[in-house]
């Protein structure tokens, strides 16, 4: 991040944000397809993309891109979302958040916690999706008398989804409705007028007191 003349804090360069929207439209191709095949109630969002064979042939093509970007953004940001002492800190003063005494919460690295815990959700649920995707996206390849896999990859692939739809819903409800200035940091300008959503300086220290989790 990076102090800008206006005054604002660049947090998210272009690649960055180019990145993080990537994987944000792939990932709802994802779900609302997913969720056709789910249940015959909810067939009709596929009818809405296309159709059932249209949505058939592009949920796994999409899944192979979401895949690829989660692992080129594991690359872009291992570092910065490795949990640290000052996020056990944080997390050791969590009822002050709980309160909104945000002042009294200790200072955070770039991202904050709840975006630490919600990437690397994100990552292993995607390698359990990647996975047993490609199981059942040729379950022909499976001999039937190691059958059972199909029916591992069909449970442990719905439970992925599960847990990454869940993770979805706060991160997108903290981004928008409760971290201010979260969206427009990830939007076009990736910029924020707010110092609590960017507790790292030019040089790297922290400052002011940390954004709320999400």
């Amino acid at each position: 991040m990076s102090q800008l003349s206006s005054g604002r804090i660049l947090r998210y360069n272009f690649a960055e944000r180019v990145i993080h929207w990537i994987a944000g439209v792939t990932y709802v191709y994802e779900l609302l397809t997913g969720l056709a095949f789910y249940s015959p109630h909810l067939f009709w969002i596929a009818v809405l993309l296309g159709g059932g064979p249209t949505s058939r042939y592009w949920h796994p093509w999409i899944g192979l891109l979401f895949s690829a970007v989660l692992f080129r953004m594991l690359r872009i940001w291992s570092s910065d979302m490795r949990i640290t002492g000052a996020d056990r800190a944080w997390q050791k003063a969590m009822g002050r958040y709980i309160r909104n005494e945000d002042e009294g919460l200790p200072p955070i690295d770039r991202f904050n916690i709840g975006q630490k815990y919600f990437f690397w959700v994100m990552l292993y649920a995607g390698i359990v999706l990647l996975v047993t995707g490609v199981a059942l996206w040729f379950p022909e390849r499976i001999p039937w008398n190691l059958r059972s896999l199909r029916y591992a990859a069909v449970l442990l692939h719905v439970s992925a989804a599960l847990i990454t739809i869940g993770a979805f819903i706060i991160h997108v409800y903290m981004g928008t409705a409760m971290v201010r200035g979260g969206f427009t940091s990830i939007t076009a300008s990736g910029t924020t007028g707010s110092p609590e959503l960017s507790p790292l300086g030019d040089d790297g220290a922290r400052m002011g007191p940390p954004h709320r989790a999400g």
